[in-house]
């Protein structure tokens, strides 16, 4: 049977090689962005004979997502799969960076994924199937002391919480984890980055995938579990 895969942030870089990758493994995807540009990234796959539509959502928007359940529900669309791809990234320490910037990366780093987890593992859990793919970073690693600008490193750190606690709550071949793809170079991790997309795609799609037998409630890197 073929499953739907709702993936965030997915207009570019990592999310858009994530939707190539997850039908070429037989997935029907919804592409989702905050802008209109999720919508010509969705046609564009499209155009090339691939089973892609778009949805317009802005994570850090309550009603935005409750509006994409909404219509993805009259569409008779089931997510079985959702991936909390997208992020924002600000620098700045604890004590002298902008308190909006905490804001903000709490509530599209954090909120969002909890809000769109809220909406679509319930259904995941009555039909007996999901997998939900949170995109973290070993800067939101306890183990690495939590490094980095501190709105971003504490705001993956909850969304690492968060995939511990979900996946406690979940049962059946429902799975819930978290990976960190490296530092890839996106529009986020700049030309510097040494990581492709397609490198930093592959766990996550990975874990999209999983079989029944695979793993539930970890942090991954390189498909390999790592600490949190």
């Amino acid at each position: 049977m073929s499953h739907t895969a709702l993936v965030t942030g997915a207009n570019r870089g990592i999310g858009l090689e994530v939707c190539r990758e997850l039908v070429r493994h037989g997935l029907s995807v919804v592409l989702s962005g905050r802008k209109t540009s999720a919508v010509a990234a969705a046609q564009e796959l499209a155009a090339a004979g691939m089973p892609v539509t778009s949805e317009v959502l802005d994570v850090a928007d309550p009603a935005s997502i409750t509006a994409c359940a909404s219509r993805l529900a009259n569409r008779g669309v089931a997510v079985d799969v959702l991936v909390n791809n997208a992020a924002v990234y600000a620098d700045g320490d604890l004590l002298g960076g902008r308190e909006e910037d905490m804001r903000e990366a709490i509530q599209v780093n954090y909120f969002g994924p909890y809000l769109l987890c809220r909406a679509f593992v319930p259904a995941m859990l009555e039909r007996g199937y999901g997998r939900v793919v949170n995109v973290s970073s070993g800067l939101g690693q306890f183990s690495n002391g939590l490094t980095g600008p501190a709105a971003y490193s504490l705001s993956k750190a909850a969304l690492n919480a968060l995939t511990v606690r979900l996946a406690g709550e979940t049962h059946g071949n429902v799975k819930v984890n978290a990976v960190c793809p490296g530092w890839v170079r996106t529009r986020m991790g700049g030309e510097a980055a040494p990581r492709t997309v397609e490198q930093g795609a592959d766990t996550v799609v990975w874990l999209a995938t999983l079989p029944a037998n695979g793993p539930n409630g970890g942090l991954f890197r390189d498909r390999r579990p790592i600490p949190w």
